[in-house]
């Protein structure tokens, strides 16, 4: 197929167009900046744009959309105009061109509201309970996403869920820096159960998307994508920090503590924004200290698709990139 793949400059992005391209399909991205993934064509642009958008999917059989913006704070008409308006824009690009498949990278946030999350499946998309910006705008485009699955176009929805590995900036970056600096608490006891991916499994899952899309069993629905090995957040914080030679977190704050302090920084962070994340607010409080981790039976079942590594061989491949 000739697949256009949006949002390939970020990491989980560039390993996803990577691996469209090694299961021998023409890949084509879309991103403000050069993917840097070789044997790919790219088109520099915002998915905010319709008319750069019209261009990017002539010719193209599917779509794979990685690009949103991805943040703890912000202006929330950012979130909306790239999250919402962007996935809107880009349906009605592939339906213009008759792009038979497209593939929504969404996040099991959309279906998060506070509360843990033991061995259950996707569950419905709920805007208007879901946790921050990112998270309702997330959740409201996967709803128009999966809203224009039909005979023309077969639609699935992906939720990988806290994707990790060599290189990446995000979920290991910021665990590392703020480890270093002591300042990475763990909430509660630490034994709250987490699922994670690791990264080559999140993109060998979009790719099985991709080619499964159009199977019965598959388009329309929306799949929460894991490693399947639940781990204690403070377990799983102590081998990302060992992996990348940084002590571990030894300090515990209670949860209740930690949920209004996230509150009290994001409300100053909506008036005067630091340089970077906020170190704590009450989404993220939310996610260290409740369990969410997931049934994977149906998404291996319909998607043909397992994880190949595991979360220890990970984190060797994490320690052995230092």
């Amino acid at each position: 197929m000739r697949v256009l793949v949006t949002g390939a400059s970020g990491f989980l992005g560039r390993a996803t167009a990577a691996a469209v391209r090694d299961a021998g399909h023409q890949v084509r991205t879309v991103q403000r900046r050069p993917s840097a993934v070789p044997g790919v064509e790219d088109v520099l642009g915002s998915v905010t744009d319709p008319e750069l958008l019209g261009r990017a999917v002539d010719g193209v059989d599917a779509v794979v959309h990685l690009a949103a913006k991805v943040s703890l704070t912000g202006d929330p008409a950012d979130f909306a105009r790239v999250n919402v308006d962007g996935t809107r824009s880009l349906l009605h690009a592939a339906r213009s061109v008759g792009a038979g498949r497209f593939v929504f990278v969404s996040s099991p946030s959309v279906a998060h509201t506070g509360s843990s999350l033991a061995g259950v499946g996707a569950g419905v998309a709920e805007p208007e309970r879901a946790r921050g910006d990112y998270a309702r705008t997330k959740a409201a485009a996967e709803l128009l996403a999966l809203a224009a699955d039909g005979p023309d176009l077969a639609v699935v929805a992906l939720r990988p869920h806290l994707v990790w590995g060599p290189g990446d900036t995000q979920l290991v970056g910021r665990i590392v820096e703020r480890a270093r600096r002591g300042r990475l608490p763990v909430l509660d006891s630490g034994t709250a159960l987490i699922d994670t991916l690791y990264v080559d499994n999140a993109a060998a899952a979009m790719v099985a998307a991709l080619e499964h899309a159009a199977d019965e069993s598959v388009h329309g629905n929306a799949y929460v994508v894991t490693n399947g090995e639940p781990r204690p957040v403070g377990e799983l914080l102590a081998g990302i920090c060992t992996a990348s030679g940084v002590p571990a977190p030894r300090w515990h704050v209670p949860s209740a503590v930690a949920k209004v302090a996230g509150s009290l920084v994001e409300s100053v962070w909506r008036f005067r924004p630091g340089a970077d994340e906020p170190p704590m607010t009450r989404f993220l409080a939310e996610q260290l200290s409740t369990a969410h981790w997931f049934d994977q039976r149906r998404t291996r079942g319909d998607l043909q698709w397992s994880p190949s590594v595991s979360i220890d061989e990970g984190l060797e491949r994490l320690a052995a990139e230092r």
